[in-house]
């Protein structure tokens, strides 16, 4: 490909990132972390992905030469270490599906549309709560067989204390070890990615430009994966600075600057994930439990209100989860196995050097 067709190229594939981003950036505050968002930022990733994937195999003779291998083989490492994110926020949404089971019994036993909801519904409900809260607490404060197999509820205990500061940051398989973290290893992902040098731009035709832009779109779109959903050692508080002198970061630092301040909002919670329907069931499992635990035979009229209102809204985010939650299951497979297929094919565009 000639100079001015990449260049143009590569231009084209930022203002592309741009579009995408900026769409996601803008969204109400009700849209943003939700389930549909979640699907919607995982098409923006797909599409750059794949407009990188096409940007690679155009400029294969460069990409076998310095520096463009190296900050090629770089960006191939972190993909395999997006692996494991892929792997457990995907788990995380399976976690989510467990939770479900319990909320669809509270608001079958609870529905406002029943001719009567006495002490054996309640009763029924309050069970459902009680398991699901053990679903959602840490193994310090519950010993449940669940949460021994994910630890990213609540507070650490000293067995995870102990386990993560083994600095274990790579499994490679879909069920990660408990001395796994997340954040480690979105840190690590973000370690040592800094912007190409102005003559790294020039020996590559702008290939280093592409590279270290896709490297950032695949480290920010993994750290709101790790945000949003349940999954070991979860967190928002890793180190990385959006770079201001590219016109494709601008929606990334506005998405940045909105779910900081959503993790601000929640963080007295100790929430699960950032999620917006895990921040209403959250919400509706405590105000339901409450209400549960102080109700009297016959119930006043103020708190048949008070159920009605929180299982109506608990059923809200049962029907969003019940459409959602497969979907999304299936797209974080979809975007782990297109990231995989275009790693196998720049190695492969690596292995081969081109002869003049």
């Amino acid at each position: 490909m000639s100079h001015d067709s990449n260049i143009k190229c590569l231009e084209s594939f930022q203002r592309q990132v741009y579009t995408r981003f900026h769409d996601l950036s803008v969204v109400s505050a009700d849209e943003l972390l939700s389930v549909s968002w979640m699907h919607k930022l995982l098409d923006a990733f797909t599409a750059c992905q794949e407009d990188f994937s096409t940007l690679l195999s155009d400029n294969k003779a460069l990409l076998s030469k310095p520096p463009a291998d190296r900050l090629a083989t770089e960006y191939f490492e972190r993909a395999i270490k997006a692996m494991d994110i892929f792997n457990a926020t995907r788990n995380g949404v399976e976690t989510v599906c467990v939770w479900q089971k319990h909320l669809e019994i509270v608001v079958c036993a609870l529905e406002p549309k029943q001719r009567m909801v006495g002490e054996s519904q309640f009763r029924r409900a309050r069970k459902a709560l009680m398991d699901l809260a053990l679903l959602m607490l840490d193994d310090k404060d519950t010993g449940s067989v669940f949460s021994h197999r994910n630890r990213s509820f609540g507070r650490k205990g000293k067995e995870h204390q102990r386990s993560s500061s083994s600095g274990h940051s790579r499994s490679l398989s879909w069920s990660v070890p408990h001395s796994w973290s997340a954040s480690k290893q979105l840190q690590s992902i973000a370690s040592n990615l800094a912007p190409p040098k102005t003559n790294e731009i020039a020996a590559t035709n702008g290939l280093a430009m592409l590279i270290f832009a896709m490297s950032f779109i695949l480290m920010f779109v993994l750290w709101v994966l790790v945000a949003a959903i349940p999954c070991q050692d979860r967190g928002v508080q890793i180190h990385f600075a959006i770079p201001r002198q590219f016109s494709w970061s601008t929606p990334l630092f506005l998405l940045h600057s909105r779910i900081m301040d959503e993790s601000k909002k929640r963080e007295r919670r100790n929430t699960c994930g950032l999620l917006k329907e895990i921040y209403q069931i959250e919400k509706c499992v405590h105000q339901l439990t409450d209400s549960v635990d102080a109700a009297q035979f016959p119930l006043s009229d103020e708190l048949k209100d008070e159920v009605n209102e929180n299982v109506n809204e608990m059923s809200l985010a049962c029907g969003a989860f019940k459409t959602g939650l497969e979907p999304l299951q299936c797209k974080l497979r979809e975007t782990f196995r297109k990231v995989m297929a275009c790693r196998s094919e720049g190695l492969e565009f690596l292995g081969k050097a081109i002869q003049p």
